[in-house]
């Protein structure tokens, strides 16, 4: 070969020599290299092409979704001793804040959920595979807020978990939740497809959805004086604003119900 001419390279773009030796014996150790990342270009390949034709099978309803689910290909299903690890305790039930501490009852969170979805694909895997009961579930919604669930389900929410929803909040609702859940309620009902979703609730979602906003009118507003007025001008400013803001909130109240459906 003349000197400073390039060395000749494969249509792959790795030159003729590559995993030889400076003498042109074979290196061992390249030669080992290039077929460990020649093994996992072709697992990652098959694995994407996998979840191609299961995001085609479930008819994903967005190109989003379809996306998620290819880019989480890589991600397992948590074994037991996955789930052995280090946990930490957390009380999960709010409504116990003002009772007893005897009253209040140590929730265990999976170590793998002390970081919160950002993606649809993600919250889809930690609802499934990562929550057992009603009540993480429902404080798992709380923690995640209605802004968040708005951004994360903004293209399209899921078939099947407008009804679950429903149907966790209704069970654990209590009064120092009211404005979170109303929020969350808000933020569901303005992602795409959702008088679909609406038409396609079971009979027993349906009467899980009229139960909650029979709770959350029960509740009423949420607002409590800190101390009494220290005069008439005071305590007459309290029941004004007092008054506006349960206006306000019951507006807000029956405008969702309309929403949901709820008569």
């Amino acid at each position: 070969m003349e000197k400073g001419r390039a060395k000749p390279r494969e249509a792959s773009g790795v030159p003729v020599g590559a995993g030889m030796e400076a003498d042109g014996a074979p290196d061992p150790a390249a030669l080992e290299r290039e077929l460990r990342a020649a093994v996992a270009a072709d697992a990652r390949r098959e694995r994407e092409n996998d979840a191609k034709l299961r995001a085609l099978r479930q008819r994903v309803p967005s190109y989003q979704e379809f996306r998620n689910i290819v880019l989480a290909s890589h991600l397992k299903p948590l074994e037991k001793k996955d789930k052995m690890g280090m946990r930490r305790n957390v009380l999960w039930n709010p409504c116990a804040a003002h009772a007893k501490a005897t009253q209040a009852s140590d929730v265990e969170i999976p170590q793998e959920l002390d970081q919160l979805p950002g993606t649809s694909a993600e919250f889809y895997r930690d609802w499934r595979r990562c929550l057992k009961s009603g009540k993480e579930k429902y404080q798992f919604l709380l923690e995640l807020g209605g802004k968040a669930l708005g951004r994360i389900f903004q293209a399209d929410l899921g078939f099947g978990l407008l009804g679950e929803f429903l149907t966790v909040l209704a069970e654990n609702v209590c009064h120092e939740d009211r404005d979170a859940v109303l929020q969350i309620l808000q933020s569901l009902s303005g992602t795409k497809r959702f008088g679909l979703n609406m038409d396609l609730l079971s009979e027993s979602e349906k009467e899980s959805s009229r139960d909650l906003f029979r709770k959350l009118q029960s509740f009423g507003t949420a607002g409590h004086p800190s101390r009494l007025a220290s005069c008439e001008a005071e305590r007459e400013a309290h029941l004004t604003h007092t008054s506006l803001q349960k206006e306000a909130e019951e507006r807000i109240v029956m405008e969702l119900m309309k929403c949901y459906q709820v008569n």
